[in-house]
Order: structure tokens, then sequence, then C-alpha cells
């Protein structure tokens, strides 16, 4: 988990711990998003007081959660390599493993809690290496040259956001969904039209 630079490194059983109630945590408040902090230490195995003592406020512990998921966003596409790998290769890997996160972290990837900064400046950055990944997609020829890259951008996301609510359950399945939200967006659901 990704700690504040002023915060002190928790220990591995402590880590353990708070990964236990974030998990918890996405899955009681993706069904229950009332749920209480006692509702989210029952479901992580431990008790309450543990949950209060690691997060001061359930808003305490919302942030955290969001941005936990944040940094899992940004690893999954730092690992599809969007500045180096071919941008056809790229775009597909960086869907593909922003689909698992989504899918998997889908109440954290919706919150929007106030007061966390890192959050907003690792969502920052997903946005600047997205536009990279759009200009070399571009430059490679897999989009037009006249694209307009803010709108094809909010295109994929919208895609993205709508593969992600399907929730499949198996990696083929996501694999398959990717393909498929890379597809609409390169070659569209329609026929060209004809003038």
């Amino acid at each position: 988990m990704a700690l504040p630079a002023s915060a002190k490194p928790l220990r591995a059983d402590a880590e353990r711990t708070v990964r236990a109630i974030l998990e918890a945590a996405e899955r009681v408040l993706s069904v229950n998003p009332a749920a209480t902090m006692e509702q989210i230490a029952e479901a992580a195995g431990v008790a309450r007081t543990t949950v209060h003592r690691r997060f001061a406020s359930r808003d305490a512990l919302i942030t955290a959660l969001a941005t936990w998921a944040t940094q899992r966003f940004y690893e999954a596409v730092e690992a599809a390599r969007p500045e180096t790998a071919p941008p056809a290769i790229a775009l597909y890997q960086v869907t593909a493993n922003v689909l698992r996160v989504k899918i998997g972290w889908g109440f954290a990837m919706g919150a929007d809690p106030t007061g966390a900064p890192e959050a907003a400046r690792v969502h920052a950055e997903v946005l600047a290496r997205c536009e990279r990944l759009f200009a070399r997609a571009r430059d490679a020829g897999l989009l037009a040259p006249d694209t307009d890259l803010d709108w094809a951008r909010r295109v994929y996301y919208a895609l993205i956001h709508e593969a992600a609510a399907e929730a499949p359950d198996t990696d083929a399945a996501v694999d398959a969904l990717a393909t498929r939200v890379v597809d609409t967006l390169l070659y569209g659901i329609g026929r060209p039209a004809t003038r």
C-alpha cells in the first residue's frame, strides 16, 4: 500500500491487516454502500476496534480504499508499458489490465473521496499516459490522422466503463472484452458511410 511520504511504514502484519480491511471494505461496500465499519470489520475477520485504530472514520477508510485502488489502477497501466510497447499491443494490454482493476475494485474506483490528493495526482498521470498512447496510436496509423484525441480518449473511457459493468469472472472473458473494447474503438460498430 502506498503511504504518504510522512507516514511511518507499517510492519508486515499491520500491512496484511490493512489490506484485509481494504479488500473486505471493497466487497462489502460494493454490495451495500451504506455498510458500517462494524460490518466491514466482520467481513475482514478483525475487531471493530482494529478498523477504527487503522482508520479514524468511515470517510478515512473510503479515502484509503480509493487511494489503494488508484495505485492498482496506476500499476495496471504501467505494466502495459504504454510508452514503449507497440501502440496496438499497449492499447490492448492497458485495456485488459484496467478492466481487471475496475472489475475487482469497482466501488473504490467509483468513490470520489475528498482529501485524497494522491489519488488525484495518480489519475492525472494516467490521463497523461493515455493521451501519449493515443498520440502514438495515431502516429502508427491505428487512428486516422485527423482524430480528435480528446474525444477518442473519452469514448475509450466510456467503453471501458461499460465493459467493466459486465463484470466477467474469468481471465479469458476479460481478455475477450478487452478485445471488443479495442476493436470498437479502432473500427467502430457500424458500416462505413457511403457518399
